[in-house]
């Protein structure tokens, strides 16, 4: 009998999280967001929504991310 992969389980969620976003003479040069927040209230975006709790388990695994930039 051969072996089968299983099929990956995909889901993509969003949040709110805390941005921080830098404008200088109308222009936004900088955005920084805080990634240590704690995922609260997801939505699913695409994927089966079944996956979720498992998604949101793996992405708020409490491990310390640093923030995210943008700019320069």
């Amino acid at each position: 009998m051969p072996r089968t992969t299983p099929s990956p389980r995909r889901v993509v969620f969003q949040f709110v999280v805390p941005v921080h976003v830098e404008v200088e003479d109308g222009i936004v040069v900088c955005v920084t967001i805080i990634d240590e927040t704690p995922v609260r209230d997801p939505v699913v975006v695409e994927g089966d929504p079944a996956y979720l709790t498992d998604a949101v388990r793996a992405a708020d695994e409490g491990q310390a991310w640093p923030s995210w930039q943008f700019g320069y």
